[in-house]
């Protein structure tokens, strides 16, 4: 059974910077592609970027140009360096294993507020 596990979330201020890290265990991931979502209150889970298997990345146009994900299949860990930071990028991130069946980690909350 996959188990995802985030950290690195917490509160900063706008224009500041903060890294995500997923650490996946029960599979060795590096056949699949992963994710990073995020939800904010009353809003629906969106895509905030992504990373398949071969390291092509997506990205969601709000934050293109600040986010990069990035993957270290030797740690089973996928990153979101997240650069001028906004208010509207205040929501809870899940880390998202892509499979026959996707997998959630829990999520970390970042909260971007002067």
């Amino acid at each position: 059974q996959v188990q995802l596990v985030e950290s690195g979330g917490g509160l900063v201020q706008p224009g500041g910077s903060l890294r995500l890290s997923c650490v996946a265990s029960g599979r060795d991931f590096s056949t699949n592609s992963m994710g990073w979502y995020r939800q904010a209150p009353g809003k629906q889970r969106e895509l905030v970027a992504l990373v398949t298997h071969g390291g092509t990345t997506n990205y969601a146009d709000s934050v293109k140009g600040r986010f990069t994900i990035s993957r270290d299949n030797a740690k089973n860990t996928v990153y979101l360096q997240m650069n001028t930071m906004k208010p509207e990028d205040t929501a809870v991130y899940y880390c998202a294993l892509f499979a026959a069946r996707t997998s959630w980690g829990r999520g970390t909350q970042v909260t971007v507020s002067s």
